[in-house]
């Protein structure tokens, strides 16, 4: 089966990504493109309005060094530095110089960054910090590589020790005429490369990833012209994805084309905090953070003796969530009397409250890179926070397939988006064709697997149904096979028990072997939460280095109904028999889990296989 959406526009006489930014500016000059904060200033002090006008100034005195520093067309140059504004300026100031911009993680270890160091050979790098620089230079030591130009966002002082401030590169600049600049900025075309992005997602090994200027220019386009009532020159966003991951990267292209307002954060534990004072009218989250809000609402009613009352209001918002979902697809559609009444009582109690503390003003949050549970989806719509759930890979470009608004349905990531097509295969495996789809891996060794008829070949297992929205069903990598021949897909298990405020991950584990088990990562500040909440101590192993086991009865007792729960929901020959509470230690956290909060599930497996092994002795 197949599906396919037309574009909704035509990007033949667009040049390459930097005429977004050329566009942008030459309309819209005074409009505001950014707010930021000074290192160290606090969330709720006075941010700082950058325009559009403003934004490209800086892109274009970077750009001029970098020129002048010796960048050649072609050539790559390196970002890796937390998500800021100075990000998006090294970005389009790369392009701008004619560059194939090479992202990478600032938590990549010296062995990775030194494989990607190697493949992309950059002659200069942009780097968030003096220790990063460092990093670069020992990491290029390793790779047999002299170290590219560096360029620090943060010097430790005035003067970097390795490399150069970028004060130092924009004085380079002053010699570049701006006919240099613009000859040397339009000359890659829709089909160069613009970036290549390095992607290990939860399986290992980096792989680059060729993506071109037609596939961010085709979906930075398409995307905007699909969403005009989300994405909009009076809206704002917060931005604390890793701009290393093309989600957060092909998002504030976005926002910058079409005119929304950027914020950056570089720790995702300030969202909370800075939604309060930045009110969002669009954000991008993980389903880990619904969990969350969700989580922290109901401990808050705990505390306040209302669980019954906060269940009630749960299950009142999926109904009308539900009913929501009902109306979209027959407007005649009205709500019972009594759903009606329970609503705007629970509206005044504990909705309107939860939609104050994500600042009031969010229209549509969109979530992505991990399963988001359909109760979930229909308690944020039912409280007036509808969430678009979307599907893509580094190798779509990002989004692939998305709901939209006024055909919300929980649990399907909607259909292609404008440009793209997807087909399901015969065993069950989502293939991707269209704009947004990558111009193959650096390495052609990977290309010949990775494609298929002219169609990416995802490794995601899914159905499309009448109407050419996609369900996502599992993994084609993590397929169990036990001893006795069952297939058990993990999915459905897994995303049921992360459901659970104090699961932060689940791994069903089973492969030859005879019965299935499971692991499960707690989410350690929600558990050592809860047991506060009922006057107990947590246990060490919660804020212990490494992958130390949970031991804590009452803890078991909470997951063991969880598990019973779960197990009723799938064929007995899929129950869980026996299973096992760790908990990931700070200093294994990257180990472990990718920045997007991905659980890198062989790893684990492979470190707690002393453990695993226990659970079949």
């Amino acid at each position: 089966m197949e599906a396919s959406t037309p574009p909704l526009v035509d990007i033949s006489g667009i040049r390459n990504v930097t005429d977004l930014l050329a566009a942008r500016a030459a309309k819209a000059p005074d409009h505001i493109a950014f707010e930021t904060r000074q290192p160290g200033a606090e969330l709720t002090d006075p941010w700082q309005q950058i325009s559009t006008g403003e934004f490209a100034g800086e892109v274009e005195t970077t750009a001029r060094g970098l020129i002048a520093s010796g960048v050649e067309a072609g050539d790559t140059a390196l970002i890796i530095a937390g998500t800021q504004y100075r990000w998006a300026v090294a970005d389009l100031a790369a392009l701008y110089a004619g560059a194939v911009v090479v992202p990478a993680y600032d938590t990549a270890p010296e062995a990775q960054l030194a494989g990607i160091i190697a493949d992309a050979r950059p002659v200069a790098a942009f780097a968030g910090t003096q220790e990063i620089a460092d990093r670069i230079v020992s990491a290029a030591a390793a790779a047999g590589q002299a170290p590219p130009s560096i360029w620090v966002f943060e010097p430790d002082d005035d003067a970097a020790a390795t490399g150069g401030t970028m004060r130092d590169l924009a004085a380079a600049g002053e010699t570049v005429s701006a006919e240099r600049l613009e000859a040397r900025r339009s000359q890659a075309t829709l089909d160069d490369i613009a970036t290549v992005v390095y992607t290990s997602g939860t399986t290992g090994t980096p792989k680059g990833a060729r993506i071109t200027h037609r596939n961010l220019v085709g979906q930075v386009l398409n995307i905007g012209a699909a969403y005009r009532e989300v994405v909009t020159e009076a809206g704002n966003t917060i931005l604390f994805l890793p701009l290393t991951h093309v989600l957060g990267r092909a998002l504030q292209l976005i926002c910058i084309a079409n005119g929304m307002r950027v914020a950056h954060l570089a720790n995702p534990k300030d969202v909370v905090q800075a939604l309060a004072v930045l009110q969002p009218t669009f954000l991008v989250v993980v389903p880990r953070v619904l969990e969350r809000i969700q989580g922290a609402a109901a401990a808050s009613a705990a505390e306040k003796k209302l669980t019954p009352v906060w269940n009630a209001a749960v299950r009142v918002a999926e109904d009308w969530g539900s009913f929501l979902e009902d109306r979209d697809r027959d407007h005649a559609a009205r709500p019972k009397f009594a759903l009606r009444v329970q609503h705007a009582l629970f509206d005044r109690l504990f909705y309107g409250r939860l939609r104050a503390v994500m600042g009031g003003k969010i229209a549509y949050l969109l979530s992505g890179a991990a399963t988001l549970q359909p109760g979930l989806a229909r308690f944020f719509r039912g409280i007036g926070v509808p969430i678009i759930e979307g599907y893509g890979l580094t190798e779509t470009t990002a989004p692939l397939t998305g709901g939209r608004p006024g055909a919300l349905t929980a649990g399907s990531v909607g259909a292609p988006l404008p440009g793209n097509s997807v087909r399901i295969s015969d065993n069950g495996e989502v293939l991707a064709s269209g704009v947004g789809v990558f111009a193959g891996y650096t390495s052609e060794a990977l290309n010949a697997a990775a494609f298929v008829d002219g169609y990416f070949r995802t490794g995601d297992l899914g159905s499309l149904n009448s109407d050419g929205a996609l369900t996502l069903t599992g993994r084609l990598n993590s397929i169990i096979v036990t001893s006795t021949g069952r297939t058990v897909s993990p999915e459905p298990w897994e995303t049921a028990i992360e459901a659970h405020p104090l699961v932060a991950h689940a791994v069903l584990v089973g492969t030859d072997r005879p019965y299935l088990t499971a692991i499960l990562v707690l989410d350690a500040e929600a558990a050592a939460g809860w047991l506060r909440g009922r006057g107990e101590t947590p246990p060490a192993a919660l804020t212990a280095h490494g992958l130390p086991r949970v031991s804590d009865p009452g803890l078991e007792a909470e997951l063991d109904a969880a598990i019973t729960a779960a197990n009723a929901a799938v064929p007995p020959s899929e129950h869980v028999q026996y299973w096992r509470m760790v908990c990931i230690g700070a200093d294994r956290a990257d180990d472990f889990v990718t920045p997007t909060m991905k659980l890198k599930r062989q790893a684990l497996i492979d470190a707690l296989r002393p453990v695993i092994d226990e659970l079949y002795a």
